[in-house]
């Protein structure tokens, strides 16, 4: 489960990429988000990440009530108030909507094209096909994750390279093993190959 503090870094980084954040100060205007959460209002868990989320823009300026309305969606994870509610935005669209999860994600791309969308707790938005690449995202979605496959295959290579050079230990051979699940992820299946050429 991820750390209040760590939900802090991730959405205060997502407020950092707003396009609007420079102008924070310089408007009159209310900027409006819409926050899918993937959480029932009433969870803990939910409320810390809003929390975070809040403090994260007045840091940077943006403060509810005066430049900025938040809407809150809470769907505890039921599809179709999801898409109940992305209909909704889509009929009244604000500056940018939060998606907070893959499923929240995929609801929203599929209707919303034209406004601005930033993600959260998303694994491997490129093998999704969310995005063209973490690099350059490309189209009106961005984002962050906190795992990318192409990673392990990086990480194994380090491995390998910082393994003991002496001359004794330069004939004897290292072993990884790497267990991973496919039924807590299925979608990872396909990902695997980046890690065994490793």
């Amino acid at each position: 489960m991820m750390k209040r503090r760590e939900f802090i870094t991730l959405l205060g980084g997502a407020a950092v990429g707003w396009p609007l954040a420079a102008r924070a100060q310089q408007t009159d205007r209310v900027r409006r988000i819409a926050v899918l959460m993937n959480n029932a209002e009433d969870d803990p868990e939910g409320q810390a990440r809003a929390a975070a989320f809040r403090q994260g823009l007045q840091v940077l300026g943006w403060t509810e009530g005066k430049n900025l309305r938040i809407n809150w969606h809470w769907t505890a994870g039921d599809v179709g108030r999801i898409r109940g509610d992305v209909t909704e935005l889509a009929g009244h669209p604000p500056d940018i909507i939060v998606a907070n999860g893959r499923v929240t994600l995929s609801e929203a791309v599929q209707v919303i094209r034209s406004i601005p969308i930033v993600f959260v707790l998303v694994t491997d938005p490129v093998g999704q096909g969310f995005i063209s690449s973490l690099a350059r995202p490309g189209g009106n979605v961005t984002g962050f994750t906190f795992f990318e496959y192409a990673m392990f295959g990086k990480s194994l290579e380090l491995l390998k390279r910082l393994r003991p050079q002496s001359h004794a230990a330069a004939s004897s051979s290292i072993r990884i093993c790497l267990l991973i699940t496919t039924s807590f992820c299925p979608l990872s299946k396909p990902r695997h190959g980046s890690i065994r050429s490793s």
